[in-house]
């Protein structure tokens, strides 16, 4: 079974001619299909699109948000509810070609359980492009992910991948990132990327800066969360180094008759010194967190979240 999550947000105009041609990718394939529209409080008439959808096609699913809460928590909600072994993601803004999904399954088949788009050619304003570029390699110097299109929203997952990440926030611009720090196989493909026919792009500068700062959030939580006092304590102790030879070398000025109290190297070296502490302290409070919280873990289900395949000789 492969599901095709969509979230959408005041798509009233485009939801039916995506399903005509998700209908036109997927029903020469073997397997069943189906699709899974999240309406993300859309505020004009894609709810009632949608569920003229429904009732016309067995294999549409509806599921309707409260509000707009985003798009990680719109395909949060549609990984939920999809049922098939292989998910695949994609915008509702006809921007994205569901006649590339099959290309996307094919790699998927090769051995990989993330497969990405990539927008070679696209389609829109240059100045997006240009904020994209450096968005992308800035995602590849910090995670080590080295993808042309992070955020591209058409994407192929096996089911197990999805459900085993955390998505909140805006994460969903680092899905790959998530999926990479978790050890499973990632690849990229080149797709077909068309401009945009109906409605405008809800996207501004602010994306990218929000995009840097979840960045930060995806790198610690995937490098120091369950040993935050490499991090911290390592801080700590470079902060502490640097305030003591601060301090130090105070010291043997004093011991040569020299007044250190009006230096404002003595102000600089004793805050060096108490930051560290702190620094350090902020580390082993979260070790001690860490552990408390691995011991109410289960073994086995944490060993079972790492574990590629099993062979046995019978």
């Amino acid at each position: 079974m492969i599901s095709v999550v969509v979230p959408v947000y005041n798509e009233e105009r485009s939801v039916a001619l995506l399903y005509e041609e998700l209908q036109a990718a997927l029903d020469p394939l073997e397997p069943g299909w189906e699709v899974v529209y999240v309406d993300d409080g859309s505020t004009d008439g894609s709810f009632a699109a949608l569920t003229r959808l429904h009732a016309l096609h067995d294999n549409v699913r509806v599921v309707r948000l409260r509000r707009n809460f985003g798009k990680a928590a719109a395909l949060a909600a549609g990984f939920g509810h999809a049922t098939g072994d292989v998910i695949v993601t994609i915008d509702g803004d006809l921007q994205d070609d569901p006649a590339e999904i099959p290309r996307l399954l094919a790699k998927l088949e090769e051995g990989f359980d993330l497969v990405s788009g990539w927008k070679a050619k696209r389609q829109d304003p240059l100045t997006r492009r240009a904020f994209s570029r450096v968005f992308n390699a800035g995602v590849g110097l910090v995670s080590g992910v080295h993808l042309h299109d992070m955020n591209c929203g058409l994407k192929a997952y096996r089911a197990t991948v999805v459900r085993g990440l955390p998505l909140y926030g805006e994460l969903h611009r680092f899905l790959p990132v998530l999926a990479h720090q978790r050890g499973y196989r990632i690849a990229e493909l080149p797709v077909n990327h068309r401009p945009r026919a109906h409605g405008r792009s809800r996207y501004g500068f602010e994306r990218y800066l929000r995009g840097f700062f979840d960045l930060l959030s995806v790198s610690f939580i995937g490098r120091y969360r369950h040993r935050p006092l490499h991090l911290f304590g390592g801080l700590g102790l470079l902060t502490m180094l640097g305030g003591g030879v601060c301090l130090i070398y105070l010291t043997l000025l004093k011991a040569q008759g020299h007044a250190i109290g009006n230096r404002p190297l003595l102000i600089l070296g004793v805050l060096l010194v108490v930051v560290g502490i702190q620094l350090l302290s902020l580390g082993l409070i979260g070790e001690m967190i860490t552990s408390l919280h691995e011991e109410r873990s289960d073994e086995r289900s944490r060993s079972e979240a790492v574990v590629d395949e099993v062979l046995t000789r019978t």
